[in-house]
C-alpha cells in the first residue's frame, strides 16, 4: 500500500492512502525519518520511503496545475 504522509503532530503521522483516501494514523517510530508529502511504501511488515513514486505524483500534481491555469 501506498501512502502520503499528510501531516505530522507531535508522535503520530497521519497518513492518506494514495488508491482510496483513507486516513491512518501511525506512531513516528514505526516510520523512517520522514516528512511532510512523502510517500512511503508498507512492504514486507514495515514502512519505507519511495521517492521515485513521490517524484512522479509531484510530476502528476503539477501537470493538473499547468491544465488549470491556461
Amino acid at each position: 500500500m501506498y501512502y502520503s504522509v499528510d501531516r505530522i503532530e507531535d508522535d503520530i503521522v497521519v497518513l492518506e492512502d494514495i488508491k482510496n483516501n483513507n486516513i491512518i494514523e501511525i506512531d513516528i517510530s514505526l516510520l523512517p525519518k520522514v516528512k511532510e508529502s512523502d510517500i512511503v511504501i508498507f512492504r514486507d511488515g514495515k514502512y519505507q520511503i519511495d521517492n521515485k513514486a513521490k517524484l512522479e505524483r509531484i510530476k502528476i500534481i503539477n501537470e493538473k496545475l499547468n491544465k488549470l491555469k491556461r
